[in-house]
């Protein structure tokens, strides 16, 4: 389960059930993001002996990339999605100037170069158009994917140059830090939850309960940690957090999406704590507890969750595991299992 990651040798291992959070100099080190892909796209010339093409612009750039340190090896996770501005004109047209966007919606380390969705739009699509259309579709992919490539390689250059690595011995670095756009940043939302119930506090709600059991590579304590620090907490919720995790501590997630506080706390052991959507009706919550247990060589987490109202079952379990369970495993690497 999991995204595949880009994985380079930064040194040996340092036990088997260590892993070392890596920090960016952020203070020191501008991220590239931006700079680098206007360095590479904006104003460059798309070589070809049917028309004259250039790239103009950076219409869109959401996403973030960040990197931790697992057994010695640097696992990259970066996502973005980028829109460019284009215009050109056929040699042996009407010298009329077209434009139109091209689209890269998964630039991912899921994703080979050559895998990657370039998607080619122009604005007027006749005849002329459509013709200098296709031969964007042939060359313009073409060069949009050799600079995408160019562009990987730099960013995790300077991933590499960028990271505060633990020395031996030393505590972790637990602060986690990702490289993010100068333009916006990827939101993500939850799959909503229609409810169509009278809304009307004291009515009657039929509930569910359900649960999970989920395998982890990560000791206890780092996976109690990734639950109940604000800065582990935003990293895999990818968004503003708040958080308090004590006793009768409150929580919101997801743009608050996600509320509630915490009932019990047991560091590396166990989380209890009253869960809700807030498209749920008013003022009804969910007891959710999740028992956390090392094992030899992975740590099983189980999650279960009482008071669920009926309707909304399947779709919270999908979210369950999809922003939370795969996210962690996306953001801190719990999911790579190293021989």
């Amino acid at each position: 389960m999991g995204r595949r990651r880009s994985q380079v040798d930064s040194g040996g291992a340092t036990g088997r059930h260590q892993r070392k959070q890596l920090a960016l100099d952020g203070e020191k080190r501008r991220p590239l993001v931006e700079g680098e892909i206007k360095e590479l796209f904006v104003g460059q010339k798309i070589e070809s002996n049917e028309a004259d093409l250039t790239i103009n612009s950076v219409d869109k750039l959401e996403g973030e990339a960040s990197a931790n340190n697992r057994k010695g090896k640097l696992i990259f996770f970066y996502e973005w999605d980028i829109v460019l501005k284009w215009e050109g004109k056929l040699k042996d047209g009407t010298d009329r100037t077209f434009t139109g966007k091209i689209n890269v919606p998964n630039l991912s380390e899921e994703n080979d170069a050559s895998d990657l969705d370039i998607q080619i739009t122009i604005k007027d699509e006749d005849e002329e158009g459509t013709k200098l259309k296709r031969i964007m579709l042939k060359t313009g992919k073409e060069f949009v994917r050799s600079q995408l490539v160019k562009y990987i390689s730099g960013l995790k250059e300077e991933f590499s140059k960028g990271m505060i690595l633990p020395k031996k011995g030393e505590e972790k670095v637990d602060s986690v830090k990702m490289l993010t756009s100068g333009f916006n940043k990827t939101k993500i939302n939850m799959q909503p939850v229609v409810n169509h119930d009278n809304k009307q506090i004291g009515l009657k709600i039929d509930t569910k309960s359900f649960k999970q059991t989920q395998k982890f590579q990560c000791t206890a304590q780092e996976f109690y940690n990734a639950m109940t620090r604000i800065e582990m907490v935003t990293a895999f919720t990818r968004g503003h957090v708040k958080l308090d995790p004590v006793k009768g501590g409150k929580f919101e997630l997801f743009g608050g999406n996600i509320i509630g506080k915490f009932d019990e706390l047991v560091p590396d052991k166990k989380i209890v704590k009253q869960w809700r959507y807030k498209q749920w009706p008013e003022g009804h919550y969910s007891t959710v507890t999740i028992s956390i247990d090392q094992k030899n060589d992975h740590t099983e987490v189980t999650l279960e969750q009482t008071g669920v109202p009926t309707g909304e079952l399947e779709v919270t379990k999908t979210n369950w595991q999809k922003y939370y369970w795969d996210a962690m495993k996306q953001a801190f690497g719990f999911g790579a299992f190293f021989v």
